[in-house]
């Protein structure tokens, strides 16, 4: 499998290497050079909580945040 280097830099690579690793737009990469034509692009781990925004969201029950009453709160004591 091959793919270009356009004169951005960018490389494109191949919708069934996207599927079958899942890639998705915004993915982080860690890019190094082993040897003088040798280059290496290794996904970075993703992060724990990464798609928690949108599951909060699509949750099917609505659900509200009161607003908090400030008149009788005191600072913490430090």
């Amino acid at each position: 499998m091959t793919t270009v280097l356009s004169q951005k830099g960018q490389i494109v690579l191949p919708g069934s290497v996207r599927r079958q690793l899942q890639l998705e737009p915004g993915d982080d990469f860690e890019v190094s050079v082993e040897d003088d034509d040798t280059i290496t692009l290794r996904r970075v781990t993703l992060p724990a909580n990464r798609g928690l925004v949108d599951l909060l969201l699509a949750c099917p029950s609505p659900f509200e945040i009161s607003p908090r009453d400030t008149r009788d709160t005191e600072p913490p004591v430090l």
